[in-house]
Formats: structure tokens, C-alpha cells, sequence
């Protein structure tokens, strides 16, 4: 009997897969966990919340950290996700030699509405696990902001966040890190 055995991609391979040009930028492909995934096209009110965070986000963290969209976060040995949203610290080469990694970020962003499970279930394991402070979702089936903090691990090696907080789209939030910088979800759900 003949067993059939799935490749998994380390970043190095992923990255040499990009510079042969066998993936193209506009495949909408990450390195998740070793496998190569293909990101879903995303629905008007996804893009509306997109839009709506890249006007608030930039106002509120102006020189105090790097905003990045939609690029890459480095999670060694094996993962390069592409979030909508992170907040890093600030770097003299602005990231020009690597990536950012784990120790560098300070909170993610994804928004959701058809990847919801899988931001919960493959995310969520995968950012806690590279010692990401902090995880956001913009829950736009359930119309709320899902906050995690506080990465552990289990007994059974299984990586999550200790706490997760649910904010209403009326409600103001403090970014983490930054305390005295408040973001009003209001100006950025999208109105059904």
C-alpha cells in the first residue's frame, strides 16, 4: 500500500517559490503552517471595514509604531501570514532586512466575516504561539470586535490566548500598548 505524504513548505522554500515566480503576488497565497493557502476574495463589507481602519488607524498611531497592510509577518519555521492589519514596533531599517516577527509585532488585525473560523481556529493558535501580544478580530457576522491577549500554552501543547474580551461597534477601545489611543468602532463597522 502506498502511503501519499503532503509537502510542507519552510519559509526559506516559500520564499524561493516566489523569487522562481511559481507564486505571483496577486495569487493571494500565504505560508500557513507549512502549507501553502489561498486567501478568499473578500466581500464589499470587508473592504468597507478595510478602508475604514486604513483612515482611523494611521490618525490614532501616527510615529509611535509602523502600520502595515496587508504585508507580511515572519513566524519562523514554517508560516508567513499576510493580516490585514499589524501594528510593530519601530525599527531604524523600517523592516528593510526582514520581516517583522513575533517580538516585534504588537497587535494583529484581521477582519472576518467568510474566514471567521478560520481565524479562529488556525489563527488564534498560530499567533499565540509566536508570543504575538495581541489579536484582533473584526467579527463582521456577529457585528463585534473580538479581542485576545495574553498568549499561553496548554499541557497538551496546544497555543491559544488567556483572555478574550468582546467589544460592540458603539463602543471606543484602547489600542494595546497605547492606552491614551482610542479607536471609535463606530467609525469603522460597516453600516448595514
Amino acid at each position: 500500500m502506498t502511503t501519499i505524504q503532503v509537502k510542507s513548505f519552510t519559509l526559506e522554500e516559500y520564499h524561493e517559490l516566489i523569487e522562481i515566480g511559481f507564486l505571483k503576488e496577486d495569487d493571494h497565497i500565504q505560508l500557513i503552517n507549512g502549507e501553502l493557502v489561498e486567501m478568499v476574495s473578500k466581500g464589499t463589507a470587508h473592504e468597507t471595514c478595510l478602508r475604514k481602519l486604513l483612515k482611523e488607524l494611521p490618525k490614532l498611531i501616527e510615529d509611535r509604531a509602523i502600520l502595515q497592510s496587508q504585508a507580511p509577518i515572519s513566524i519562523p519555521p514554517k508560516s508567513e501570514p499576510e493580516p490585514d492589519f499589524a501594528i510593530v514596533k519601530n525599527r531604524d531599517d523600517d523592516y528593510f532586512s526582514s520581516h517583522p516577527q513575533g517580538s516585534d509585532i504588537l497587535l494583529v488585525i484581521e477582519v472576518a466575516d467568510s474566514s471567521i473560523d478560520y481565524d479562529q481556529k488556525v489563527r488564534i493558535p498560530l499567533y499565540a504561539k509566536a508570543g504575538i501580544p495581541d489579536y484582533w478580530i473584526f467579527n463582521l457576522l456577529d457585528n463585534c470586535l473580538e479581542c485576545y491577549s495574553e498568549p499561553y500554552q496548554n499541557k497538551q501543547g496546544i497555543f491559544g490566548y488567556t483572555n478574550k474580551r468582546i467589544v460592540l461597534p458603539t463602543q471606543v477601545i484602547s489600542l494595546p500598548w497605547f492606552t491614551d489611543l482610542q479607536l471609535d468602532l463606530s467609525k469603522v463597522f460597516p453600516v448595514y
